[in-house]
C-alpha cells in the first residue's frame, strides 16, 4: 500500500533543490547502488539498494521511481570517464601505446565493477543518457584504430567494432575468472591486441594450471539476463 502514498511525490517540481535531508538520502542511495551494482551487477531490485543503504524502500522510490532512473543517475558519468580516456589516448604521440592504454584502463574499470560492464555492453539498461554516452564513445574508438592504421601499426582490415568485441569477450571472461583468478584478463587482452597487428609481445603473467582451470570451471554460472518485458 505504500506505493499509493508516493503518487503525490511525483508531482513535485524536480527543478527545486532538495531539502538537506532529502539530498543526504539521495547520496546514500547512490552510494549504496554503486556498491551493490559493482558487486552483483545491475540486475537487482530497488529493494536490495534500499536495504544496503539502510533506508526504507519508499524513500528510494521517491528519489528513483524505477531502476532505470537510478542507472541513469549513476552510470552516465562513469561512461563519460571512459570517453575521456579514449580522447586522452588520441593525444598520445605513440598511437599503438595510446590504443593499448585505453583498452587496459577500460577493462580494468570493468573488472572492478560488474554494473559498469553490464551497462557498457548491454542495451537493456540506460536507454537515455547512458545510451547517448555509449554512442559518443564508438566514433572515438574508431578514430583510435584509424590513427594506428595510418601509423602502420594496425592491420588494415579491422575497425573500432573489432576492439569493442574484444572488450566484450573480455567482459565475459571477467564473469568467470575474476572471482577466482583476479587479473587473468591482462594476459588475454595482450593476446587479443596482438591479433590486431603483426609482431609479438610477451604475455604478462603465467598460463593458468590445471587446478586454476578447475576453479574457473567450478565458478561458471549461466549469463545474467535482464527481466523479460511485460
Amino acid at each position: 500500500m505504500w506505493r499509493l502514498s508516493l503518487c503525490f511525490d511525483y508531482a513535485v517540481d524536480v527543478t527545486k533543490p532538495l531539502r538537506r535531508d532529502a539530498e543526504r538520502n539521495r547520496q546514500r542511495i547512490l552510494q549504496a547502488a554503486q556498491e551493490v551494482f559493482a558487486a552483483r551487477g545491475v540486475d537487482v531490485m530497488l529493494d536490495d539498494i534500499a536495504h544496503h543503504a539502510g533506508l526504507g524502500v519508499g524513500t528510494v522510490y521517491r528519489r528513483f521511481p524505477t531502476r532505470e532512473d537510478l542507472v541513469e543517475a549513476l552510470f552516465d558519468s562513469r561512461l563519460e570517464v571512459i570517453v575521456g580516456w579514449a580522447a586522452e589516448a588520441m593525444e598520445d604521440p605513440d598511437p599503438w601505446a595510446g590504443l593499448n592504454r585505453f583498452a587496459e584502463r577500460a577493462i580494468a574499470a570493468m573488472a572492478d565493477d560488474r554494473g559498469l560492464r553490464d551497462i557498457a555492453f548491454s542495451r537493456a539498461y540506460g536507454r537515455n543518457r547512458v545510451a547517448e554516452v555509449r554512442e559518443r564513445l564508438a566514433p572515438v574508438v574508431e578514430a583510435l584504430v584509424v590513427r594506428c592504421q595510418q601509423a602502420g601499426v594496425v592491420r588494415p582490415d579491422v575497425g573500432g567494432a573489432d576492439l569493442g568485441l574484444i572488450q566484450f569477450m573480455l567482459a565475459a571472461l571477467l564473469e568467470y575468472t575474476e572471482p577466482v583468478e583476479p587479473g587473468l584478463w591482462r594476459r588475454y587482452l595482450t593476446l587479443m591486441l596482438d591479433g590486431l597487428r603483426s609482431g609479438t609481445t610477451p604475455l604478462p603473467g603465467a598460463m593458468p594450471d590445471v587446478e586454476a582451470m578447475d576453479r574457473i570451471a567450478e565458478n561458471w554460472r549461466p549469463p545474467r539476463r535482464p527481466p523479460a518485458d511485460h
